[in-house]
């Protein structure tokens, strides 16, 4: 059967306004896919609901399946089967969704369809009796591949059901991304400032173990009155059917008989994710009491973990994967208050403990937030639909959110604790610089006075960090003052980038008010007359960007002379250090490698000397060389330099290195016209979106920021200057190659719901 270009995902699961765990995921990884990979992976929902269920679902719903229905299993199967525009067709299983004995009516629906199918098993029972294990098993056979979400649920579909290994695979549950700073506010917001908060949530029901932790109460609120416990969410619809209120009342009635009326507070509603996600940033401490040891996994304790919180666990297999490495408390047994109690007074107590433990937690969430989640259920997609050789990913939206916040009335802090701005990092003429250059280009494109004023910042700083004589310091702290960092290495590579900061404002004199230009032609008169004193070749690649873009404007023959000489001196570089296989100006390859070729082709745009291009293009292409493998851009190292001699270091990335390249080819392809480079341009921007070594996504979706780097097993998720800069530029070069332009600054909208 044909299958059309555009191909499809169709996802079958319970959904969204249905209240239930698994509609809750399914929405999930729908929004994801959609923030990742917008059209390029278009995914439709046939929603699970029984017949005497009437929801208004969403449009992405394209069938409804009548799960008490036998005959509609393979009536819908057949419809899907005619469309030839889905590709696949992934299962959302668990014994509760589907009719039948163990749910086997699903096995009519999975036998009537001719699609490549996936089937995600959220529970997997061991010790199963003969019929379940059957049934396990004949979904699995009949599934091209089958997903799970813990280490354990793959050991135990191996052992039980005989599932071959190879036909098994983890993705983990996902999560969602939140600011590490809001933890502060939000307790101010909802009134929780001088609390410690623990928190429970999602669909109640008996399994939840809620009163084990009431039992544990009552000492630790007489040691410390302060302590409050938020027990968020509805009674489990299914629950309300079979029993009503019972398991609540109960919990009501413990909470009064132990006293417990002003400490524990019950928010019986099913929250928003927004809002939601709030009440559990501002949560110290989160409390998982599930009395099930064969709950496989739970989206409650993932979005826990990544909201920064310290987490006591019951050991399911999901807490058991998860816990260790101090990112919180693994109790060893079930249903056993004594165990909370002590494990709750320990972090109550232990204040820095847990906030260490919520870091890590935070910390190490970031690698299965639904993003990189999306990622693997992409690359499992294209595995399955002979795609693999077209992974094409969603732009993300411009925002200005980090920035501003790392910008003070003074400039722009260098680093970040999480995206936390840290004051304590002071300030860099170099992430100042990069900074007035960033928000020149991005006026430009989207004139605003905020853009203004932002770049007015910048530029004083820059000015008030210039000496007398025209040199420019590179350090100040955060009480403005300066420091010995000014005497460290690279404060020659700072100046230069100083230049070209400020000849990018003096380029765009017709977009800037004339009191910016004017400012900067002051300080760009002061720092030319040390002009000659660059030795570094970066220093003196990034002064003759900004000798270019100061000659765009005025045709100066000084400059011009300037431009030539620092050229030839680059030249006098690559000629002392090239060699047969050796293409380059120095004997190593270290940081912003790609500003030396990119000098040179400035250069030659102003004295259109061909030798300049030449070896632009040479070094250039010797560079790319080493980048550009299987598929994927590979910058040169953090841990080791690239030398001539030696093996090349891998992993430790860092974007400054992926911003440059993409700097760097957008002018190779604009002045050569090389179809290559445009190509290799957009390859190195899809790094920040997830084709990387590790499949996750190096930028901070909420607040526009970039990590800072890529390492061989992790992502330093710390927010810095340098890095958030490097990609918001990278990001907004790509604005000339999208088919349609994005708007400036827009804000993300989560559209699910959490149980």
């Amino acid at each position: 059967m044909k299958i059309e270009k555009g191909i499809k995902m169709l996802l079958v699961s319970s959904y969204p306004p249905r209240e239930c765990g698994i509609a809750t995921f399914t929405n999930d990884i729908v929004n994801a896919l959609d923030v990742v990979f917008g059209d390029t992976l278009p995914v439709e929902v046939c929603a699970l609901q029984t017949r005497e269920q009437d929801f208004q679902y969403p449009e992405e719903v394209s069938y409804v399946l009548p799960v008490d229905s036998l005959v509609h299993y393979r009536l819908v199967a057949e419809k899907i089967n005619e469309r030839n525009d889905i590709g696949l067709v992934c299962i959302q299983h668990e014994f509760g969704l589907f009719r039948g004995e163990y749910g086997d009516h699903i096995l009519s629906f999975i036998l009537a369809l001719n699609k490549p199918i996936v089937t995600v098993f959220h529970t997997v029972l061991p010790d199963p009796d003969e019929k379940r294990k059957k049934v396990v098993y004949a979904i699995a056979d009949l599934s091209d591949k089958v997903v799970v979400l813990t280490k354990k649920s793959k050991e135990i579909l191996t052992e039980y059901y005989n599932c071959p290994p190879s036909k098994s695979m983890v993705i983990p549950h996902g999560n969602h991304t939140v600011l590490w700073e809001q933890k502060k506010v939000l307790k101010n917001k909802y009134g929780f400032k001088d609390k410690v908060v623990l928190s429970t949530f999602g669909l109640i029901s008996e399994n939840k173990g809620i009163e084990t932790v009431l039992h544990a109460l009552p000492e630790i609120v007489a040691r410390h009155p302060e302590v409050i416990y938020l027990v968020i969410g509805k009674t489990h619809p299914e629950v309300i059917k079979r029993e009503g209120e019972k398991y609540r009342n109960l919990l009501t009635a413990t909470v009064k008989k132990l006293g417990l009326e002003n400490n524990v507070i019950f928010v019986n509603e099913y929250l928003q994710l927004d809002q939601l996600l709030e009440f559990l940033t501002l949560s110290e401490i989160y409390l998982f009491s599930s009395k099930d040891p064969n709950q496989a996994v739970s989206g409650t304790f993932a979005y826990a973990m990544s909201s920064g919180c310290a987490v006591i666990s019951t050991p399911i297999p999901h807490a058991v994967e998860s816990l260790g490495n101090g990112n919180g408390i693994l109790l060893k047994s079930f249903d056993n208050p004594e165990e909370f109690k002590e494990a709750i007074l320990f972090l109550i107590e232990n204040k820095e403990q847990r906030i260490a433990m919520g870091r890590n937690a935070f910390s190490m969430a970031r690698a299965t937030n639904w993003e990189n989640i999306a990622i693997q259920y992409r690359l499992l997609f294209d595995q399955l639909t002979n795609r693999e050789d077209d992974l094409r990913f969603n732009f993300p939206p411009i925002k200005l959110d980090h920035i501003k916040k790392l910008t003070t009335d003074f400039g722009i802090l260098q680093f970040s604790k999480f995206s936390q701005p840290d004051p304590e990092s002071g300030y860099t003429l170099d992430d100042n610089a990069r900074a007035l250059i960033n928000m020149v280009l991005y006026n430009k494109a989207f004139p605003d006075k905020e853009n203004l004023k932002l770049a007015n910042t910048y530029l004083n700083f820059i000015e008030g960090i210039q000496q007398h004589d025209g040199w420019f310091d590179n350090y100040k702290d955060y009480n403005k003052k300066l420091t010995k960092q000014n005497e460290e290495v690279n404060l020659e590579d700072a100046n230069g980038r100083a230049l070209w900061s400020l000849g990018t404002v003096i380029s765009h004199r017709q977009n800037l008010p004339l009191d910016m230009i004017c400012q900067a032609v002051k300080c760009w008169d002061k720092a030319i007359k040390k002009i000659d004193n660059f030795k570094s070749p970066r220093a003196i690649a990034y002064a003759l960007k900004g000798l270019y873009l100061y000659h765009e404007m005025y045709e100066d023959g000084e400059v011009k002379k300037h431009i030539e000489n620092l050229a030839d001196e680059l030249l006098r570089h690559y000629k002392i250090n090239s060699a047969e296989n050796w293409c380059w100006y120095e004997d190593y390859m270290t940081y912003a490698n790609n500003v030396l070729p990119e000098a040179m082709m400035y250069s030659y745009l102003v004295t259109k000397n061909p030798k300049y291009k030449k070896i632009a293009v040479i070094t250039f292409d010797f560079l790319l060389s080493h980048y550009f493998m299987k598929g994927q851009l590979k910058v040169i190292s953090n841990r080791g330099w690239f030398k001539k001699q030696n093996e090349r270091v891998f992993y430790g990335e860092q974007p400054i290195e992926v911003a440059t390249t993409i700097i760097a080819l957008d002018l190779f392809y604009e002045v050569t016209q090389n179809k290559k480079y445009k190509d290799q341009l957009k390859l190195a921007f899809i790094w920040f979106l997830g084709n990387n070594h590790l499949k996750q996504i190096m930028y901070n979706p909420e607040n526009g920021a970039s990590y800072d780097g890529l390492e061989d097993k992790h992502i330093n998720i710390n927010q810095g200057a340098e890095s958030t800069l490097c990609f918001f530029k990278a990001r907004l070069i790509m604005e000339k190659y999208m088919e349609k332009p994005s708007n400036p600054i827009k804000t993300s909208k989560k559209k699910s719901l959490i149980t």
